[in-house]
């Protein structure tokens, strides 16, 4: 993939970061609303026969490609035919359309079934939208140099020996500790841990994905992602997001489920998220 589109995505990430700073996790809503039957012909779609997906406008790498959801490639254009298909619908019978993230959070009537770009589920949020099951949970990644020390490094082995930092009170702080088993340089914030990769001071910055794909493509120069830590089952999740009390809910989330058990998300993930993204999971 293109620098260009990964610069693209400066816009996005700024959202995405402050969706994370703000968000905790939670669980899904699901149970608050129910459908009789999640047949295709029992779905209350908004149009009937077909299922409307929104994302935002424009929708950013490695979530989208080249802003054109259609064609179900990026990890969120992918996870969202293969809940389409889990439903029953083909992807002729899918259609998009644009929110903003702000419109899509607040209470009131959707002109979509669900929405995905990068919600993170939250209790708040939940007091104005229903949410899936999670469908992605966001993993620590370390964001370096070409150049540096550490590029190249596969395994967490490797790197016990290196200078890395992260933000004070962040899971990404921890994650150096336990995790790489190295002690860590703290910094006030992310902006602070940046400039002191910039400079050098340090091999890597320790922060969740989606700011590691921002920094590495545009913050950073010649920035480069060594690797995903290994997921530890916690971090900031998102979800699929639906009309508050909307009769699609549990059979969205349920589609989410079947996608994750069956080893479909997985795959996807790895695709898009570690695989062509330049994000490789490093080994224990």
């Amino acid at each position: 993939m293109s620098l260009i589109n990964k610069k693209s995505g400066i816009f996005a990430v700024v959202v995405i970061a402050a969706a994370l700073t703000l968000s905790g996790c939670a669980k899904s809503d699901s149970a608050t609303s129910a459908s009789a039957s999640c047949a295709k012909a029992d779905l209350a779609t908004v149009t009937d026969g077909k299922l409307t997906i929104a994302t935002g406008e424009p929708a950013y790498y490695p979530w989208i490609i080249d802003d054109k959801p259609e064609t179900g490639n990026g990890f969120e254009g992918a996870v969202a035919y293969a809940v389409a298909k889990q439903l029953g619908f083909d992807a002729a019978d899918v259609v998009w359309v644009r929110t903003t993230f702000d419109s899509a959070v607040t209470p009131g009537d959707k002109n979509f079934d669900f929405n995905l770009q990068q919600f993170s589920i939250t209790a708040d949020r939940q007091k104005a939208v229903d949410f899936s099951s999670p469908y992605y949970t966001a993993p620590q990644a370390i964001v370096s140099y070409k150049g540096s020390k550490i590029e190249g490094k596969t395994s967490l082995a490797d790197l016990k020996g290196a200078k890395l930092g992260a933000a004070v009170g962040t899971t990404s702080l921890d994650a150096i500790s336990n995790q790489i088993g190295a002690t860590p340089q703290v910094f006030n914030d992310n902006a602070a841990g940046v400039s002191a990769l910039k400079n050098k001071q340090i091999d890597g910055l320790v922060v969740d994905l989606p700011t590691a794909f921002y920094l590495s493509g545009v913050e950073v120069p010649k920035g480069l992602i060594v690797g995903q830590l290994p997921s530890t089952g916690a971090g900031d999740q998102f979800g699929l997001l639906l009309s508050k009390g909307s009769k699609l809910t549990s059979c969205v989330s349920g589609a989410v489920d079947a996608i994750t058990a069956n080893g479909t998300l997985a795959a996807i993930t790895d695709k898009w998220l570690a695989t062509d993204a330049g994000a490789p999971v490093l080994k224990p």
